[in-house]
């Protein structure tokens, strides 16, 4: 018996060999390169635009151990940029899809979901015994989160973020750069911005390739940190034009008062979630529970089903109108809400795609003097998973 598994650990080792060769040629790799790789461990934070093509091609670098953590289903509008997921993917848990696609890869990579929103109670745990962690969220909140485990921890964290046509990437809370330790997320943004100047992701849009350019590049930086070979992304911030195709480089430095990573920053405190009014909290899939001006799917139909005299208000744009719509809804885009917009005699129910830019057309109603107005909480998509399953979800 023991012959027969020493067999198959050199079959296994003769495959790992053909499969990596053209990488264990490179004279910074070898085989002792690509065995620190395949001990390697790396966790994604976000199995979406930035963290498809980083997973897959760290799973093909042949890193033995990869995390995902992610809450979010496959949702069909995902697929122009998410190349971890296909269509037969849609309505599951991105997590169990990424998973499968990546061992289909690399049937010898090991890999450990969590399919749930990295918070101050278990980010330290998630984060824990990884070597690198790729920050791939699409959130603000979630993206000091990681910044703080990560300084709390010690693991360096590769950095990515787009806007439209434009991305950003650097390495942060790791050794190096020019003070001997480069700056974490909160030393290049200590503030969050202020309420309302955040536009909301589903509004903004972002080319598809943006994401797959920035996230390949923190393939790159993780697998040179890793190897610890090149020189990382170490206090220096990518920015990346796409639609000139510009490259520059920004120096930045770590913030000796950093209330992180500073010199006099408390380390054994337990960590805070940032206090962030973010409208991509919730546009990959996350219902919000409303709360507030707002009011749920489940509420609003029990509302309809009596004969309530509501105005519903759809706020998304045109071509959204034509995917999908409640019944009786009245399209008025974001751009152009305002009390004229409706009868201010009568109740009414604004809603979007998953509830950002509903906030909004319902804070500028309110300002307006629109005072008998209500959110539907998770928008459209949430109206479909919980109320009326024949609106299509896009």
């Amino acid at each position: 018996m023991s012959g027969t598994g020493e067999d198959a650990a050199v079959d296994a080792a003769a495959v790992d060999a053909v499969r990596h060769a053209r990488q264990i040629a490179l004279p910074n790799v070898g085989p002792a390169g690509q065995a620190r790789l395949r001990r390697a461990r790396v966790l994604l934070v976000g199995a979406g635009g930035l963290g498809s093509p980083a997973a897959l091609y760290l799973a093909a670098a042949g890193v033995g151990h990869l995390g995902l953590v992610d809450p979010d289903r496959v949702a069909l509008h995902n697929l122009q940029r998410q190349i971890l997921h296909d269509t037969a993917d849609v309505g599951r848990p991105k997590v169990e899809s990424a998973r499968d696609r990546l061992r289909a890869l690399d049937p010898a990579v090991d890999i450990a979901t969590y399919p749930v929103r990295l918070t101050a109670v278990n980010a330290l745990e998630i984060a824990r015994g990884y070597d690198v962690v790729v920050d791939g969220s699409d959130n603000l909140r979630t993206r000091y989160l990681t910044s703080d485990a990560c300084v709390r921890l010690g693991v360096p964290n590769v950095f990515g973020a787009v806007f439209r046509f434009e991305g950003q990437a650097s390495v942060l809370a790791a050794p190096g750069g020019v003070d001997g330790r480069g700056p974490c997320y909160r030393c290049l943004f200590p503030v969050p911005p202020p309420p309302g100047t955040t536009p909301s992701c589903e509004a903004s849009g972002v080319l598809g390739v943006l994401p797959g350019l920035i996230g390949m590049i923190q393939a790159a930086e993780t697998l040179k940190l890793l190897l610890g070979v090149g020189e990382p992304l170490v206090g220096r911030l990518l920015m990346v034009d796409g639609l000139r195709m510009e490259f520059r480089t920004l120096r930045v430095r770590r913030d000796l008062a950093c209330a992180a990573c500073g010199v006099d920053a408390r380390r054994d405190e337990p960590l805070v979630d940032a206090a962030v009014d973010d409208p991509c909290a919730d546009d990959d899939g996350g219902a919000d529970d409303g709360g507030g001006d707002e009011v749920t799917p489940r509420e609003l139909a029990e509302r309809l089903a009596r004969g309530d005299d509501v105005q519903l208000v759809d706020v998304r744009e045109a071509w959204e109108y034509a995917l999908a719509r409640l019944p009786g809804a009245r399209l008025v885009p974001l751009g152009t809400i305002g009390s004229d917009a409706v009868d201010a005699s009568r109740p009414v129910v604004v809603y979007c795609h998953h509830g950002a830019r509903g906030r909004t057309a319902l804070e500028r109603l309110l300002a307006a003097g629109v005072t008998r107005v209500a959110n539907l909480a998770g928008g459209i998509d949430r109206w479909s998973a919980e109320v009326d399953p024949t609106v299509p979800r896009y």
